[in-house]
């Protein structure tokens, strides 16, 4: 059985799709996946990498060809896990002639809930109480996006499963839909959120797994997967050929309007290096560090290293 802190389980889950040119594929390949309860978990990658044939697995749509997953304890294809839990998809189909209301009365139904209260107490949390009139024809996207986490929390959930939340949203209803999600973590919720939204998704999310090729390729705290960064000096009195000659790589060094910059790594030994430009009777013009965004890691990630190597999890410290 899965650790009690885990909200989702997986041991070497396979989802294996047969091509007429390749023969048998894994979309998704021997997946070790670990999300602790309480957490918000952003599941990234690019198209098809495999997050959706993973999710679709965890929420029991379709059953995986080989390893084991859990969700909340339950083994995956248990069917009374599913009270527990709640799915917003990227585009969800909502029936437009119905208003706000209507569609969480609609819902409800299917859990046997009919509580007048609590279907006005959800829309007042996302804000769509003064609009519970309104056909969702009437509903801008970001509206809909609204109305649609209303609709999961319907269940109380303890985990809730998101699909790109803030996809093609303007920047206010991304705060909006930001602010929601967090409160979510607040209320003790699992938030398991695939998103294209790399900003989003380091801005609320605690841990992350990157899925390249249907592999998790890193797996981890966001603030473990982020740590280290660069940082660019810019020093006067010394020439490009000069940093060079001290060792650092061509790659790194440059002259710009003013001055030199190098952009180096955080862990190299800039004190030694900013003594030396001193005493050659150079000057410090600027310091300034520059944190690893996940932007960088995810293209790093996905791009950079050879397919292959992605067979092995590279797993941060504290990611289980």
């Amino acid at each position: 059985m899965r650790p009690l802190a885990a909200a989702i389980e997986t041991k070497q889950l396979t989802k294996t799709y047969k091509s007429r040119i390749h023969g048998k594929i894994n979309v998704v390949d021997s997946l070790d996946l670990h999300v602790e309860e309480g957490e918000i978990f952003g599941f990234l990658g690019p198209n098809g990498a495999g997050k959706t044939t993973t999710i679709k697995m965890l929420l029991s749509i379709i059953y995986p060809d080989a390893g084991e997953g859990y969700v909340l304890g339950k083994e995956i294809g248990d069917m009374s896990v599913h009270r527990l839990i709640s799915y917003v998809p990227e585009r969800p189909y909502y029936y437009e002639h119905m208003t706000g209301l209507e569609l969480l009365k609609f819902y409800a139904s299917l859990f046997g809930i009919n509580d007048q209260a609590l279907f006005v107490r959800l829309l007042e949390k996302v804000n769509l109480h003064r609009d519970m009139s309104k056909t969702i024809s009437q509903y801008s996207k970001g509206m809909q996006q609204r109305v649609g986490l209303a609709q999961a929390l319907l269940n109380d959930p303890k985990l809730m499963f998101l699909d790109e939340p803030t996809g093609g949203l303007d920047p206010i209803a991304h705060r909006e839909i930001r602010d929601l999600i967090l409160s979510f973590r607040e209320e003790g919720r699992t938030v398991f959120i695939s998103s294209h939204e790399l900003s989003e998704v380091e801005l609320i999310c605690d841990r992350v797994a990157i899925i390249n090729k249907g592999v998790i390729a890193r797996q981890g705290k966001l603030t473990d997967l982020l740590r280290g960064g660069r940082v660019e000096v810019t020093f006067e009195g010394v020439t490009e050929q000069w940093l060079k000659d001290k060792g650092m790589q061509d790659s790194h060094v440059r002259t710009i309007a003013g001055g030199v910059l190098l952009d180096t790594t955080e862990e190299e030994d800039i004190n030694s290096l900013i003594d030396a430009v001193r005493s050659n009777s150079g000057r410090i013009v600027s310091i300034v560090p520059r944190r690893k965004r996940l932007e960088d890691l995810f293209i790093q990630t996905v791009t950079d290293a050879p397919a292959q190597a992605a067979k092995k999890t590279i797993t941060v410290e504290g990611a289980n």
